[in-house]
């Protein structure tokens, strides 16, 4: 596991890198942020910007959603994974929108948790980018960087990794750090093929050592 100092090196050196990583999900306020990043989840950024693109037109309040049938809402996201299955939840949550909520969406992450479809990865992004919210959501990239540079542990579940996080990385870090993590993920510490061999981080790395190794033997 990272030292204190070691993680330090981590946030300094991936904020040189990313300096400007953001949500790069397309969205002009909260509303239109809370349904990209339910119709985000197991389906890419660029492909929900795709969608959104002519789906944000067309809805802008959570009457929008609920104007038209379901088998309507269906057809305009159908380009995108469980599409069914989100295009029930987003016609429920605009529902809660407007019963509960007068039609806004909730800042606070207890809150957001209990709109439909919505987990807690998508409650810390919506109350990060739409609230300033300090928060780290732990997606698929968060996951693979930090158990890969050893700040959490391989079996850690998600919600250790996003404690392990909160812990060991200031709050004032905590929404700048995710953003960071995530294009270091996305675009460096790839999957498949990450870029160990040109990696400022590879010094301190135990998952960049082993490949590096295994690619020389």
């Amino acid at each position: 596991m990272l030292t204190k100092t070691q993680i330090r090196h981590v946030l300094d050196t991936i904020g040189e890198m990313f300096p400007d990583a953001e949500c790069e999900l397309n969205h002009r306020n909260a509303f239109d942020l809370l349904i990209a990043v339910v119709l985000s989840a197991q389906c890419t950024d660029a492909l929900v910007n795709k969608v959104t693109k002519d789906l944000f037109q067309k809805y802008h309040t959570p009457e929008d959603y609920l104007d038209v049938s379901l088998e309507e809402l269906q057809q305009d996201i159908k380009s995108i994974g469980l599409y069914r299955n989100k295009s029930k939840n987003i016609q429920k949550l605009c529902r809660t929108l407007i019963e509960e909520h007068n039609g806004e969406v909730p800042e606070s992450k207890a809150e957001l948790e209990k709109l439909a479809g919505v987990g807690r990865k998508t409650a810390n992004v919506v109350a990060s980018v739409a609230f300033n919210e300090p928060a780290i959501a732990v997606d698929t990239h968060v996951e693979r960087v930090s158990k890969r540079l050893g700040i959490c542990r391989w079996k850690d579940s998600v919600l250790e990794v996003e404690k392990t996080l909160m812990k060991k990385i200031p709050i004032e870090e905590w929404s700048d750090t995710h953003h960071r993590l995530i294009f270091f993920g996305r675009y460096h510490c790839k999957a498949k093929s990450p870029q160990c061999d040109v990696c400022p981080l590879l010094d301190i790395c135990r998952e960049g050592k082993k490949r590096m190794k295994h690619s020389m033997s």
